[in-house]
């Protein structure tokens, strides 16, 4: 599985106005309301429950907000570059600029946990974060983020 099953080029933004964790959510809530027909203030409110349980900033300015809705058929993703960080609590205290937020179906089990394993290992690639926070277009950041890594012969 690739990031492009996971995530649609609508689903992906360039936000200027980010100004905390909590507008980051409601800024994610928007592109999953017009990326998938989700009501913004039920995701809202299922990444904030998620995040009550424990902060979803990974660190090194990358946060994996993840939640479970009801009505959905498989896991989606939406991603958020910020051209200003915010705190959002993360593992090492540093201030995030990339957020990449999961959403599974309510009875999903493995198939969640490959998709978060997946995002993270992507994420954590310097030289993947390094190209998202240097090409705020959109179209640029859909093609790195869904690009399948290249295989080399021995």
């Amino acid at each position: 599985m690739g990031l492009g099953k996971l995530l649609k080029p609508e689903a992906l933004k360039v936000v200027n106005a980010a100004s905390s964790k909590k507008r980051l959510m409601q800024d994610l809530g928007d592109l999953v309301e017009s990326a998938y027909g989700f009501q913004s203030d039920v995701v809202v409110d299922a990444l904030m429950a998620r995040e009550a349980l424990g902060p979803t900033g990974v660190g090194h300015g990358v946060a994996l907000p993840h939640a479970r809705l009801d009505g959905l058929d498989s896991v989606v993703g939406a991603f958020i570059l910020l051209d200003r960080p915010v705190d959002f609590a993360s593992v090492d205290r540093q201030p995030v600029d990339i957020a990449f937020a999961l959403f599974a179906p309510e009875d999903a089990g493995v198939e969640h946990l490959k998709a978060l394993a997946l995002v993270s290992r992507t994420l954590r690639d310097t030289a993947i974060c390094s190209k998202l926070r240097a090409n705020p277009d959109p179209a640029t950041l859909y093609t790195i983020l869904t690009e399948e890594p290249s295989v080399q012969a021995a």
